[in-house]
C-alpha cells in the first residue's frame, strides 16, 4: 500500500490483468452470502434464547460496532487496494505478517472440509424430502418384519433417522466404524457442485450467487409468513426476544456475543480479502464494509423469527399431546364421559382431583405440562436442523414441500458459503504463483477441490460426526482470533495508521474519521486481545468432550 495515487502501486502491472466482478450488486451479494451462513440461521437465535433473549442484542451490537465493522472494514480495505489474496497482501504490507495470510488460507482449508460435510447432511436430508410420508416420521420395520425395531421405539423417530440411518454412530469416538458410502456419494457430489460453481473463479461463482444469496431470503420469508400463522408461534417469539437483563452480568453472554460476531462475518479467514481484491480500487470499500455487516446482522434477527415461530408452534404442539395423554389418563382411571375434560380445563379438573382422591392421582404417574418446559427444549447446530426442526415439519401439512424447501434453504445457504472459503484458498495459492502461467486455472482449482474431498473422507466414517464436532470446536476459533488481532495490529502499527488512512481516503475520497481511526488503534486490538485470552482461558478450563448418542438417554457428553 502506498500513499501516492495509482492504479497499482504494488502490484506490478498484476492489478490490470486481474479480473474483476461484472457489477456492484454481483460484488455485494458475494459477499453477503459468504458472510451469512448456517451459523446465522441455527446458532444465533440459540444465543439469543439461552442468553437473556432481547438482552442478548445489547452485548452483540456493541460488538459489532466495536469489533466487527473496523476488522471487516479492514480487510476488505487490504484486498482492494492492493489487489492481490491473503497471502500476497500481508506480505506486500510486511513480511513478518505473511504468516497471518498463510494461517487464514490453512484455517479456511480446514473449515471448508467439515462445512462442506455439513452440506453432505443436508444433501442427504433433501433428497429425502421428495417422499410421502417423509422417512424420519415413523419407526422402521424390524429384520423379521413383524415389528417396529426396538432402538427406535426407545428414542424419537427423528433421533433415530439422523443417527442411525443416517450417520449410523458408533457408541464412541475411539471406534471408528466404516466409511458410510451413501455419505461419500453425497460428499462428492458436493465437491461436484463447488468445483463447478468456482471453476472459473469469480466468473463462475459471479453467475451462481444471484441465486444462492438470494433464494435463502426468499424460503426464509416464505417460513416466516407460514410459521407466523400457525398456533404457538406468538408464544416463541414472546419466549425468544423477553429480556433478561440479570443475563448481562455473565461474562460468558459477553464472550459468546463476541465470538459470534467475528465467526458470522467469517473475518482472518481471507475470503473476504480475496474478494475484496477484484473491485475496482476507486471503490467505496467504507460503505460495503457497512451495508455488508448490517445486513448480515439484520438477517441473524430475521431468520431467528422465522426460526422461532416454527419452533413455538413445535412446543405447542408437543405441550398439547402432553396435556391429551393426562387427560386420557384421568378420564380412564375416575369413568368420566369421553372428551369430557377439555384442555382448557384439565388444570382445574386436576386441582380438584388432587384435594379430593390424591391417592388416585398420584397412582397416574402423569406428566407435568408446562409450555416454558416445551419452550426450553432449544438447541443449536445440526441439533436445531435435524432433529428438532425436522420434528416440527412433521406436524406441517404437506410435509414434504416444508421439507425441501428448508433443506434446499440451507444448501445454498452453505453453498455460498463454501463460494468463499474457497477463494481463500486459491486466490492466495494463484498469487503466489505455485503453477506455471501456462496451466489452466481450472487444474489448480480441481486440484483443490479434490485434496479437500480427499481429507474429509475421515468424516463419513461412522465417527465422523465427532470427528466434526471436535473440529468445529477447537481447529478455527482461537486461530482465527489471534490472526484478527495481527491484522489490525498490523495495519495500525506495522504498516501504519496514517498511511492506511491515506489509502482509504485516495479510494473513498473521504479520510477515515475519529471513531475508525480508535477502534483501529485502540479499542479493537484490546478487544480481540480479551476475547483471545478469554476464550483461551475457557478452553483450558472445559474438558474435551462430544456428544455421543445414547438411545435410552437421547443425547449423552
Amino acid at each position: 500500500m502506498a500513499c501516492a495515487p495509482g492504479p497499482d502501486p504494488l502490484g506490478g502491472g498484476i492489478g490490470d490483468q486481474r479480473p474483476k466482478w461484472d457489477s456492484k450488486l454481483q460484488y455485494l451479494l458475494s459477499c453477503v452470502g459468504f458472510a451469512v451462513g448456517l451459523g446465522n440461521l441455527w446458532r444465533f437465535p440459540y444465543l439469543c434464547q439461552s442468553h437473556g433473549g432481547g438482552a442478548f442484542l445489547i452485548p452483540y451490537f456493541i460488538a459489532l460496532v466495536l469489533e466487527g465493522i473496523p476488522l471487516f472494514h479492514v480487510e476488505l480495505a487490504i484486498g482492494q487496494r492492493l489487489r492481490r489474496g491473503s497471502v500476497g497482501a500481508w506480505m506486500a504490507i510486511s513480511p513478518y505478517l505473511g504468516g497471518v495470510g498463510l494461517g487464514g488460507l490453512s484455517v479456511s482449508f480446514l473449515i471448508s472440509l467439515y462445512y462442506n460435510m455439513v452440506l453432505t447432511w443436508v444433501l442427504w436430508y433433501l433428497l429425502n424430502s421428495f417422499q410421502q410420508p417423509l422417512p424420519w416420521g415413523a419407526c422402521p420395520l424390524d429384520v423379521n418384519r413383524t415389528g417396529l425395531v426396538e432402538e427406535c421405539q426407545a428414542t424419537s423417530t427423528v433421533s433415530y433417522f439422523w443417527y442411525r440411518q443416517t450417520l449410523n454412530v458408533t457408541a464412541a469416538i475411539e471406534d471408528s466404524g466404516s466409511v458410510q458410502w451413501r455419505l461419500l456419494a453425497c460428499l462428492a457430489a458436493c465437491w461436484a457442485v463447488v468445483y463447478l460453481c468456482v471453476i472459473r473463479g469469480i466468473e463462475s461463482t459471479g453467475k451462481a450467487i444471484y441465486f444462492t444469496a438470494s433464494f435463502p431470503y426468499l424460503v426464509l420469508t416464505i417460513f416466516l409468513v407460514r410459521g407466523l400463522t400457525l398456533p404457538g408461534a406468538v408464544e416463541g417469539l414472546i419466549y425468544l426476544f423477553t429480556p433478561n437483563m440479570h443475563t448481562l452480568q455473565n461474562p460468558r453472554v459477553w464472550l459468546d456475543a463476541a465470538t459470534q460476531i467475528f465467526f458470522s462475518l467469517s473475518l482472518a479467514i481471507g475470503g473476504h480479502i480475496a474478494f475484496a481484491s477484484y473491485n475496482l480500487p476507486r471503490n467505496d470499500c467504507e460503505k460495503d464494509a457497512l451495508t455488508i455487516a448490517l445486513v448480515n446482522s439484520m438477517t441473524s434477527l430475521y431468520a431467528s423469527i422465522a426460526v422461532f415461530s416454527v419452533l413455538g408452534f413445535k412446543a405447542a404442539k408437543d405441550h398439547g399431546r402432553c396435556l391429551d395423554g393426562n387427560i386420557l389418563s384421568l378420564i380412564n382411571e375416575f369413568d368420566f364421559p369421553e372428551h369430557s375434560i377439555s384442555r382448557d380445563d384439565y388444570a382445574t379438573i386436576l386441582t380438584h382431583l388432587n384435594s379430593t382422591q390424591p391417592e388416585r392421582v398420584a397412582r397416574l404417574y402423569l406428566e407435568t405440562c408446562h409450555l416454558q418446559d416445551f419452550l426450553d427444549k432449544s438447541a443449536s447446530g445440526t441439533g436445531l436442523a435435524f432433529i428438532v426442526f425436522t420434528e416440527a415439519i412433521l406436524h406441517m401439512p404437506a410435509s414434504p414441500v416444508w421439507a425441501v424447501l428448508f433443506f434446499s434453504m440451507l444448501f445454498t445457504l452453505g453453498l455460498s458459503t463454501m463460494f468463499g472459503n474457497m477463494e481463500g484458498i486459491i486466490t492466495p495459492l494463484l498469487d503466489m504463483g505455485l503453477l506455471p502461467r501456462w496451466v489452466p486455472k481450472e487444474v489448480l482449482t480441481g486440484a483443490a477441490c479434490l485434496a479437500c474431498f480427499l481429507s474429509a473422507t475421515c468424516f463419513t466414517l461412522q465417527s465422523g460426526s465427532y470427528w466434526l464436532e471436535v473440529f468445529d470446536s477447537h481447529v478455527a476459533s482461537l486461530n482465527l482470533i489471534l490472526f484478527a488481532f495481527f491484522e489490525v495490529v498490523g495495519v495500525a502499527y506495522v504498516y501504519g495508521l496514517d498511511r492506511f488512512c491515506d489509502d482509504i481516503e485516495w479510494m473513498t475520497g473521504r479520510r477515515p474519521g475519529l471513531y475508525w481511526r480508535v477502534t483501529w488503534k485502540v479499542i479493537s486490538p484490546l478487544l480481540l486481545l480479551t476475547i483471545f485470552v478469554a476464550y483461551f482461558a475457557l478452553l483450558t478450563q472445559t474438558p474435551l468432550s462430544y456428544k455421543a448418542w445414547n438411545p435410552q438417554d437421547e443425547e449423552m457428553e
